[in-house]
């Protein structure tokens, strides 16, 4: 079982400009899941950039798309053939409009809630029944449009607790992978 290798994706959109941005919060969960297997990313022929290693005594993929959110699915439909992982054992780290600041939720398949880069994996693998560890950021303030509130960087005062943030998701991440699914849904649901 331990030897099972898992494909990690995280969600985001490439380049400068968008770096900093909420719909980034799956880049930010990666780049710390790749500092604790110690490994950098490197630019992969799937349109992706990837990482390997061993993560919770298991091998691991991280994968960071470098197409824009929303064509998010075709690379790592590419990543899952190269390395030949199933959907099953595919976990992807999402900013979720949602779910309050700061929230995190864990679940496996369901609905896309009009997340365009699930809704593009979703059709790529023509599967949805993947873990999809769900990094939240709050609904944008008054009327202001979610299209645009997910491509700002996050206020000042959220800056404070986003190290911290992204640890924890990194944390329930590696959770899922060392004691399943569910006992990380009871311990990170609480």
């Amino acid at each position: 079982m331990s030897d099972e290798r898992f494909l990690i994706v995280g969600l985001g959109n490439p380049g400068p400009r968008y770096a900093a941005t909420r719909h980034n919060a799956g880049f930010f969960v990666l780049d710390e899941l790749a500092d604790r297997i110690g490994s950098g990313f490197k630019a992969h022929k799937g349109q992706a950039d990837v990482a390997e290693g061993r993560l919770a005594g298991r091998p691991v993929v991280l994968a960071k798309p470098r197409t824009f959110m929303n064509t998010s699915g075709g690379p790592v439909a590419q990543v899952s053939r190269f390395f030949k992982i199933p959907v099953s054992q595919l976990l992807v780290v999402h900013d979720e409009l949602d779910l309050p600041f700061g929230s995190l939720r864990l679940k496996r398949g369901g609905g896309e809630g009009g997340h365009n880069g699930l809704r593009s994996i979703s059709s790529s693998l023509g599967a949805k029944d993947y873990v999809r560890v769900r990094f939240g950021i709050g609904r944008p303030p008054g009327r202001q449009d979610p299209a645009d509130y997910v491509l700002r960087e996050f206020a000042a005062a959220e800056r404070k607790d986003l190290e911290y943030l992204i640890d924890r998701a990194a944390d329930a991440t590696e959770a899922v992978l060392a004691d399943g699914l569910e006992a990380a849904q009871n311990k990170y649901h609480a």
